[in-house]
């Protein structure tokens, strides 16, 4: 993981290894030059959230081999492209979010209140969460 680090500040967290995700397929949310989405915040995919995204054109839920992508179910933790993410939030249908494991980086398209809200992991000092 390197530098990367999380919206709170510490060591970016793995997200996911069953499915793994990430850009690089390493289990985290690391980016760079090459992930042109910023696939940023580790969500915790839902129903609503897998169901708005397929509304919108972009398909999570058939698996694509060729992309080593399996298809997600609600439940799966998924590295999701940060202004995706955003897109269904402000529809309504945000995904839960796992702060330790979303990178900083997706700050930048999302602002951090808005994962804030979304959060479904409590860091040491919960009082980073006010």
């Amino acid at each position: 993981m390197g530098d990367d680090r999380n919206v709170l500040g510490g060591e970016l967290e793995p997200c996911g290894t069953d499915p793994l995700t990430g850009f690089y397929r390493d289990g985290c949310c690391v980016t760079g030059p090459e992930d042109e989405g910023s696939h940023t915040v580790c969500a915790v995919v839902t129903a609503e959230f897998l169901a708005h995204q397929q509304l919108v054109g972009n398909d999570l839920v058939t698996p694509r081999p060729e992309y080593r992508f399996p298809g997600l179910v609600p439940g799966d933790r998924w590295c999701v492209v940060a202004a995706r993410w955003r897109e269904s939030a402000e529809a309504g249908s945000g995904a839960l979010v796992v702060l330790a494991s979303t990178n900083e980086k997706a700050i930048e398209v999302v602002p951090l209140e808005l994962l804030r809200a979304h959060a479904v992991d409590v860091p040491a000092d919960p009082r980073q969460l006010t």
